[in-house]
């Protein structure tokens, strides 16, 4: 069972040159939302289309253009809120976000500030060794892209593509409850894998469907649990934001050289400065970006083209009675139903697409057996080959026969692995594979026998060594599984062997 910590969790502490410090860190991820069409507008979001070919009126601010609120969106939203057990506001409105960037046509960003559509929820997340921290969940709200702006087409001009401007993002914001860098990147991953299951956002790194900003600041210790009892943030220490990180290896990088960049001014009687920072990976360093704002800088209003949101709560038991059984709960019925371990069951619930393939092989069949061969030996060769389960050439039915014929005796486990193998080569029927090309296990036990007597009457040396020490027994069993191509019953080698040399 799992040691959930709802208070404080174990801070990570950091020496300094002067003394010891503890981090604070929260998170903003940023997860573009599952839509065929964009937050505002009609236009497409189908990653990889030609520059600006995805571009609606209203997403390039053309005159008159009036944003049009897309309701599955909001559905999408309210079923992320559910499946992180969030409060679900039932009334939540859209503000304007000004500021000006090249790839922001309107001037101003279309978000939510004073009334998002989910309030308060929590993120479980293991940390290994049985036990997990509780992430709490400040709110969600949605909000539209900006654009992309290209440096690197030439050296003189710039480059603008619009087609994001307008893609609906949702903005999960959490408590600074996260207190080490490889905390920060687990809450990711466990974030991730939460949407990926509810289907609201495809989780794609690479692609920027999911990124996160990264607020980092130090304290002494005892100040964060000051914090935690007064929820009063001025006695935490000033936090830098280090933008857009889609790496869970360059977040943790990150934390660890902006903590120690912190605690280097701070123990030579500087102060930090609140700012926007960026991190390089190739120096592994952050960099200042720009001075952080506030909200009063980004001069927020009701956005005046769109009416506040107003939603039932029929309407939203409705999306929370079909929402599909997540990470949490499909690992805990993997371990009672299968009797496989927290490990096991963990590594198979990581992906959806995993469990349900896993699902598949189980059915009708042990449990314990199935993971075992889903994980070691398809998982691994999928991984040696750089596969996801997608690219397998190996279906859940083709592996679930392997493991019936094991199950039938007919073939051994290490027959087994070989049919594996031409299954993953050449595919075919397990079945016709073992009786065409003769793999089938020898269960004659004359056969067997004669093949034992014959090993012992040909080795009478290794006969007086074997019942003077009974481990050398394995010598002769191996002998015998050579001799019949391995083909012969294991166990009924074992038994023939072990009763043959103690008469």
């Amino acid at each position: 069972m799992l040691d959930v910590t709802f208070a404080a969790p174990k801070p990570k502490t950091i020496a300094g040159a002067k003394g010891d410090w503890e981090l604070v860190i929260g998170l903003e991820v940023h997860a573009q939302v599952a839509s065929n069409a964009k937050l505002f507008s009609g236009a497409s979001t189908k990653f990889g289309a030609e520059p600006n070919s995805n571009v609606a009126f209203v997403d390039a601010a053309m005159p008159g253009m009036l944003p049009t609120i897309n309701e599955f969106c909001v559905e999408q939203a309210v079923r992320t809120g559910l499946g992180l057990k969030a409060d679900i506001n039932l009334f939540s409105q859209f503000d304007r976000k000004n500021y000006f960037y090249p790839d922001l046509p309107q001037g101003y960003q279309i978000s939510q500030l004073y009334h998002p559509i989910v309030g308060e929820g929590e993120v479980l997340v293991e940390m290994g060794n049985g036990t997990a921290r509780l992430v709490r969940v400040e709110r969600i709200h949605l909000e539209q892209d900006a654009g992309k702006s290209v440096h690197d087409m030439d050296p003189n001009m710039s480059f603008v593509d619009l087609n994001r401007t307008g893609v609906a993002l949702m903005e999960i914001v959490s408590r600074p409850d996260i207190r080490g860098p490889e905390e920060a990147a687990a809450y990711v991953v466990k974030l991730r894998q939460i949407l990926r299951y509810l289907g609201t956002c495809d989780g794609n790194m690479q692609n920027g469907n999911m990124r996160a900003d990264v607020n980092v600041s130090v304290c002494k210790p005892g100040d964060y649990e000051k914090f935690r009892e007064t929820d009063d943030f001025g006695v935490l220490g000033t936090r830098c934001e280090i933008k857009n990180m889609n790496s869970m290896r360059f977040i943790q990088a990150a934390i660890e050289y902006e903590s120690r960049r912190q605690i280097a001014i701070l123990e030579d009687g500087g102060s930090i400065v609140q700012e926007t920072r960026l991190y390089d990976p190739d120096k592994n360093e952050t960099r200042s970006m720009r001075s952080k704002e506030e909200a009063h800088d980004y001069r927020y209003f009701p956005c005046p083209d769109l009416l506040p949101l107003t939603i039932k709560q029929d309407w939203v038991d409705g999306i929370q009675a079909g929402l599909p059984e997540l990470p949490d709960a499909k690992k805990a019925r993997f371990v009672a139903d299968y009797g496989m371990t927290e490990y096991d069951a963990d590594v198979l619930t990581a992906e959806l697409a995993n469990a349900h393939f896993f699902e598949e092989v189980a059915q009708g069949r042990d449990g314990k057996q199935a993971a075992n061969w889903v994980i070691n030996e398809l998982f691994g060769r999928l991984k040696k080959e750089d596969h996801t389960i997608s690219d397998s050439p190996v279906s859940a039915s083709q592996l679930g026969g392997v493991i019936d014929l094991i199950a039938k005796g007919d073939i051994s486990g290490k027959i087994a692995k070989d049919v594996f193998e031409i299954l993953y080569t050449e595919g075919g029927d397990p079945a016709q594979i073992v009786e065409s090309r003769g793999m089938k296990q020898v269960t004659d036990m004359g056969a067997i026998e004669a093949a034992v007597d014959k090993i012992i009457a040909d080795n009478p040396a290794q006969v007086d060594k074997a019942r003077a020490n009974p481990k050398l027994a394995g010598w002769f069993v191996g002998q015998v599984m050579k001799a019949t191509g391995g083909k012969a019953n294991p166990k009924a080698v074992n038994e023939l062997v072990a009763k043959k040399l103690a008469s």
